[in-house]
């Protein structure tokens, strides 16, 4: 815990401006983070869930720079803190899915 509160303090304040989220779809595509976490960021099999409501970007921005998980590591040579900004703005753009209950097909009795 005190290792991401150091990183979250040392990050410039560049690195959290505001992104552009059309740029960050196209980046979401570009840099294969659909191949894990879905073209609208739902998640998958190997991917937590992204979107709509992402981890803040501060968060985000650590996690992507230093993960230990499954998911590789994005440095900035690889992954611009612009880009990353980008791609961090596209997911709040991105619609929650619809209630099941606001489907009527799924709402219908049994025949």
């Amino acid at each position: 815990m005190r290792l991401l509160a150091v990183l979250l303090a040392a990050l410039p304040l560049s690195a959290l401006a505001a992104g552009n989220a059309q740029k960050g779809k196209q980046l979401f595509v570009k840099n294969g983070c659909w191949q894990c976490h879905g073209y609208v960021g739902q998640g998958g099999a190997a991917g937590k869930p992204l979107a709509p409501k992402p981890m803040p970007f501060e968060a985000f921005n650590v996690f992507v720079r230093n993960s230990n998980g499954p998911m590789p590591q994005y440095p900035k040579e690889i992954l611009s803190d612009a880009d990353l900004a980008d791609i961090h703005a596209y997911l709040p753009s991105i619609p929650a899915p619809k209630d099941y209950k606001s489907i009527p097909l799924l709402n219908q009795e049994p025949r």
